[in-house]
């Protein structure tokens, strides 16, 4: 794997040293670079916890993916750039109010002159790092803190339109990218799983974010959010032109 090739997939540089500021840079620019998506999984093409792999799909092919291949090749990013960086599970918060799988969620915290929560594979998110020491930090998607909930125990909360809720709720326990193999199974085939139902695709832009759920296409700018209805035969091109998939090679 070649880190050049991989900073050119989402336009960033390698930096000088270690940095709030330059991970900072790095974590927008992959967020709205490389979008959050599921294609695989409804098309039954496996996901295998193998970087190798990862890389091929994610920089080689400009493809997205779900947390465990963008945490998962974003913390290998991290660590040879010289950050101090581990993989962390997390265990999600639905919009429905109940909690998921427990610990099916792979994150990343960076240790720099305090610990960060570091996140490019959530889908609507921070596009900053978010200090584990509870200062609220707050983008064009929300307000977020991450707040104690036990020992080593966090909850990353985000406040939007005056309405608070946790996101998902992690440990500090430093995981392998292996340790998430039964999460990454049961998020490609239960029926329990958020991503086996319909196509997700969702990528951060500088006023928002841009989601296409199955024929679903929402566009959040400044706040203001609209959504309409595509067709089957528009897909393609709004795959190719708003996300950067060619929906021909997805196979």
């Amino acid at each position: 794997m070649e880190i050049e090739k991989y900073l050119d997939r989402f336009h960033a540089s390698p930096g000088n040293q270690p940095s709030l500021r330059q991970l900072s840079e790095l974590q927008r620019l992959h967020m709205t670079a490389v979008p959050f998506e599921n294609l695989d999984v409804i098309r039954r093409v496996p996901i295998y916890l193998n970087l190798n792999t990862i890389y091929e799909k994610v920089v080689l092919r400009k493809r997205g993916g779900f947390c465990y291949e963008l945490n998962g090749l974003f913390h290998w990013l991290l660590r040879q750039l010289g950050y101090d960086a581990s993989l962390i599970a997390a265990t999600v918060y639905r919009p429905n109010g109940q909690w998921a799988k427990p610990e099916t969620h792979a994150a990343i915290l960076v240790h720099l002159e305090q610990s960060y929560l570091v996140d490019v594979g959530f889908g609507d998110s921070t596009i900053l790092p978010i200090p584990l020491n509870g200062s609220p930090h707050t983008d064009v998607s929300g307000t977020y803190a991450v707040q104690k909930s036990g020992n080593g125990i966090f909850d990353l909360i985000r406040n939007r339109n005056g309405d608070s809720r946790p996101l998902y709720r992690f440990s500090t326990i430093e995981k392998q990218l292996s340790d998430f193999h039964e999460g990454c199974v049961f998020n490609q085939v239960s029926p329990e799983s958020t991503f086996t139902h319909v196509d997700i695709v969702t990528l951060a832009t500088p006023a928002g974010r841009t989601t296409l759920k199955d024929l679903k296409l929402t566009v959040s700018e400044n706040g203001v959010i609209t959504s309409k209805t595509i067709t089957e035969d528009a897909k393609g091109a709004i795959l190719m032109n708003l996300f950067g998939i060619n929906i021909k090679h997805l196979n």
